[in-house]
C-alpha cells in the first residue's frame, strides 16, 4: 500500500511540472492553465488554497525546516533553471563584481529601503544547512548564509495592509514564440518573516555563484525549489497579485504550479 501513496513533493512533480511543460509546449487541452477565469483552473486554485490552509494548520507558522550537519553535504548545490541571466543590467553588474548591486524593499512599507551587497554582508547574518527539494524530484543539502529577511522587512516597516511579498528577479523565462518574461515569485508574510528565510549571499562557505543565483537569492526553507528565487533585485510588499503577470503570484504559478509550494 505504501507504494501507492505519493508524497506532496512527488505529486507536485508529476502534476504541476508536467502540466506546466505541456502548457509551454502549446498543448490545446491545457489551455485552461493560461486562462484567468476558466472553471477548471479556478477549481485547481481552490484546491491549492485548501492545501495551503491545511498545511498552515498542521505545520504551524514557526515550525523549522530540518537542518543538517556539514558532513551531510555530499556535493555542490545543483544549479537548476536559469543559470546565467542574459539581462543586460545583470551582465553589467556581474562584470563589476556586483559592486553596484542594490536590493530594494518597496511597496506597502513606510520606509522604502535600498541595500548594497556590501551592506548586506556587514549585517548580522544567519547560516543554515538545509535540503533543497526540487519539484522535479531531486534534493540537495547545502549551507546557506545571508541576512534574515525579517530584519530587512522590519527596517522598512511593513504596512498593515500588506498581505504578500513579491520577489522580482533579473532572470527571464520563455522565449521562442513567446516574449521573455521576468521571473518572479511570492510568499505570504508568515514565510517572509520565518526565522529561516534569508536573503542569501553565501553558499557552502563561499560567495553565492552566478549559477546558483548571485548576488542574492531568497531562501524559503519550508518550500519547494521554485519558491527560492534567484538573482533577486526587488522585494515588493503588496495586498494582491492582480498587477503581476496573470495574477497568480509567480511565473511558474501563472503557468499552473501551486502558489504555496510548501513541503
Amino acid at each position: 500500500m505504501s507504494r501507492l501513496i505519493l508524497t506532496r513533493r512527488r505529486l507536485l512533480g508529476l502534476g504541476a511540472a508536467s502540466a506546466g511543460s505541456l502548457l509551454l509546449a502549446g498543448c490545446d487541452q491545457f489551455d485552461f492553465l493560461g486562462a484567468r477565469n476558466d472553471p477548471v483552473r479556478n477549481f485547481l486554485e481552490r484546491a491549492n488554497q485548501l492545501t495551503y490552509s491545511a498545511q498552515r494548520a498542521l505545520v504551524g507558522e514557526q515550525a523549522l525546516a530540518k537542518e543538517f550537519s556539514e558532513s551531510e553535504i555530499r556535493q555542490g548545490q545543483r544549479p537548476n533553471g536559469s543559470t546565467d541571466p542574459r539581462n543586460i543590467l545583470y551582465r553589467d553588474l556581474e562584470a563589476g563584481g556586483f559592486a553596484a548591486y542594490k536590493l530594494r524593499i518597496i511597496g506597502l512599507v513606510e520606509t522604502p529601503k535600498e541595500y548594497s551587497l556590501a551592506e548586506l554582508q556587514n549585517m548580522p547574518s544567519r547560516t543554515q544547512i538545509t535540503r533543497h527539494d526540487c519539484v522535479e524530484g531531486w534534493s540537495c543539502i547545502a549551507k546557506w548564509s545571508g541576512v534574515p529577511l525579517s530584519r530587512l522587512l522590519d527596517e522598512a516597516k511593513v504596512q498593515p495592509t500588506a498581505k504578500f511579498v513579491v520577489y522580482h528577479c533579473y532572470d527571464q523565462m520563455g522565449g521562442g514564440l513567446s516574449a521573455p518574461e521576468a521571473y518572479y515569485t511570492s510568499s505570504d508574510l508568515i514565510d517572509a518573516f520565518h526565522p529561516q528565510t534569508i536573503a542569501a549571499y553565501g553558499l557552502n562557505g563561499s560567495a553565492l555563484p552566478v549559477s546558483n543565483g548571485a548576488p542574492v537569492r531568497i531562501r524559503i526553507e519550508r518550500a519547494l525549489g521554485y519558491k527560492q528565487p534567484k538573482y533577486v533585485h526587488t522585494i515588493e510588499l503588496v495586498d494582491s497579485f492582480a498587477k503581476f503577470g496573470m495574477g497568480q503570484g509567480g511565473y511558474w504559478e501563472d503557468h499552473g504550479y501551486d502558489w504555496y509550494g510548501g513541503i
